[in-house]
C-alpha cells in the first residue's frame, strides 16, 4: 500500500532520520494502514516522501506489521508503478531514497521493473545455531537492505502444503539467533529468516521462503534476500557479477537477479 498524500510531512535531512521520525510520532499511522481490520500481517506499506538527494524522484519508507524496513523489493516495484500511475514517471531510469540508501530502477515499457539495490554483502558463513525441536542449522548471515540469516532444510520440502511448519521452524530460529547474540555487522538485529532449496520449474536456481519481522512470510522471492542470497553465492565463489540468479518464491512468483561490481563495491 503505497501513501501518496495525506499525512504529516516529514522534516528529517536523511531517509533514515524520517524513518525514525515516523516510528516516535506517527506510529499509530503505519498501524491504521497495515494492521486488521484495513489491512492483514502480510501487508507492506510504503509512504512516499520528498526526496533527499539530487536527482531522486522521491524518497521512500516501507513498513510493516510490527515496524519498519530499510529497503523492500517487490515493494520498490509498487512504488514505481504508483509513480508511473501518478504520471510522475514514464519507462526509463529512475532515483528513489531509502533509509538505507539511494537505490535505483528502470521501468521498461511494458510495464516491467528491474531494480538496482543498495550493495549487498555477506558478513559470515557457516553460522551455526541451535533451534529448539530442529537442531543445529548452519546458515549465513548476509544484508541486502535488511539482514537475514540464509540457510536450509534438507528434510522439509518449500511446498505450501508445509507452511505451517516452514513458520513454526523460522520464527524459532529467528528466536534462536536473538538468544544465541548472532547479529549483522556492529550488532545490527538479523530480523529475516531465508530458506532455500530446490525449484521443480526448469532453469530456475532455487525456491525460498522468507519470514519477515512480524512473523509473516514474504508472498514474493523477496528483493532484499535475493540481493543477500547472491551475495552469498559470491562469497561462496558460486555466482560472479553479471550471471543469473533465478530465484523462485513458495507461492511461484520469480525473480532474477545479477551482481554488478561498482569499484570495490558489489
Amino acid at each position: 500500500r503505497v501513501i501518496v498524500d495525506g499525512w504529516p510531512p516529514l522534516v528529517g535531512a536523511t531517509m533514515a532520520d524520517r524513518r525514525a521520525e515516523l516510528a516516535a510520532e506517527h506510529d499509530h499511522l503505519r498501524r491504521a494502514v497495515v494492521l486488521e481490520p484495513r489491512g492483514h500481517d502480510a501487508v507492506v506499506g510504503a509512504l512516499l516522501t520528498e526526496p533527499v538527494e539530487p536527482g531522486s524522484a522521491c524518497g521512500v519508507v516501507f513498513f510493516n506489521n510490527v515496524g519498519y524496513l530499510g529497503m523492500c523489493g517487490h515493494g520498490l516495484i509498487g512504488v514505481v508503478r504508483t509513480l508511473e500511475h501518478l504520471g510522475r514517471l514514464e519507462a526509463g531510469p529512475v532515483q528513489i531514497d531509502t533509509p538505507v540508501g539511494t537505490v535505483g530502477a528502470e521501468l521498461g515499457e511494458g510495464g516491467e521493473v528491474t531494480i538496482r539495490n543498495v550493495p549487498a554483502r555477506c558478513h559470515a558463513l557457516d553460522v551455526e545455531v541451535d533451534v529448539p525441536g530442529t537442531g543445529r542449522l548452519v546458515g549465513d548471515v548476509a544484508w541486502g537492505g535488511n539482514w537475514f540469516f540464509i540457510t536450509q532444510l534438507p528434510d522439509l520440502p518449500l511446498e505450501l502444503s508445509n507452511l505451517n511448519d516452514l513458520l513454526r521452524i523460522t520464527r524459532l530460529t529467528l528466536s534462536a539467533l536473538r538468544e544465541s547474540g548472532i547479529t549483522g555487522a556492529e550488532g545490527a538485529e538479523i530480523d529475516h529468516v531465508e530458506l532455500t532449496g530446490p525449484s521443480p520449474r526448469p532453469g530456475v536456481d532455487a525456491r525460498n521462503f522468507v519470514l519477515c519481522p512480524g512473523g509473516a512470510f514474504d508472498r514474493s522471492p523477496c528483493g532484499t534476500g535475493t540481493s543477500a542470497k547472491m551475495a552469498a553465492l559470491h562469497a561462496r565463489g558460486r555466482l560472479e557479477p553479471g550471471q543469473e540468479w533465478r530465484q523462485e518464491s513458495i507461492t511461484g512468483g520469480l525473480f532474477t537477479g545479477w551482481l554488478t561490481r561498482e569499484g570495490d563495491r558489489l
